[in-house]
């Protein structure tokens, strides 16, 4: 067998992938770029609520993905990883919707909370940029039925994803309840 025949995915599937994965980066920080200052509230808005409701259900559903994958029950594992990554498809429509709204907004706390808050956000930030190639990556794996290959990127992708979706929660609740 020649080397294309023990990849995982073709040439075209890596660069669509990569192209996805460099058009919703860029579309972020554009819309971060571009968007308002100051026009952002100290209350969260409608879509920040349903940003939150998204990325928190997207969570459960990897939870309940994964109970289900330990199970056997690979139908249901499927169901509930497809129905995470729309989660998380949604909310990334909703996300660069409200920042495109109302910008950034700013954290108030201070000291302990300042600290925790950006250890929260910074490596949130950043893994929310890797885990789009991985999940897409991931996803297209199980798809196809490439279940060894799957198997190997999952257990880097779930944690992350997890992660991902778990502290943009704790973002949210730092920025608008706790300090």
């Amino acid at each position: 067998m020649n080397r294309s025949a023990l990849a995982a995915e073709t040439p075209t599937v890596r660069w669509i992938i990569f192209a996805l994965s460099v058009s919703v980066v860029l579309a972020v920080l554009v819309v971060m770029a571009f968007a308002p200052s100051g026009a952002a509230s100290a209350q969260p808005s409608l879509l920040a609520k349903v940003n939150v409701t998204l990325n928190a259900s997207a969570g459960l559903f990897l939870l309940a993905g994964l109970a289900c994958v330990r199970s056997g029950n690979i139908t249901w594992h499927r169901r509930c990883m497809l129905t995470a990554f729309g989660l998380s498809s949604a909310f990334l429509v909703s996300y660069v919707l409200h920042h495109a709204r109302v910008g950034s907004v700013p954290f108030r706390g201070e000291g302990a909370w300042r600290t925790l808050y950006f250890g929260i956000l910074v490596p949130h930030i950043v893994l929310a940029g890797v885990i789009v190639p991985l999940a897409l990556f991931t996803l297209y794996r199980g798809w196809t039925g490439k279940i060894a290959a799957h198997r190997r990127i999952a257990r880097f992708t779930f944690p992350l994803w997890l992660f991902v979706s778990a502290s943009g929660v704790a973002v949210y609740a730092l920025l608008y309840y706790l300090p």
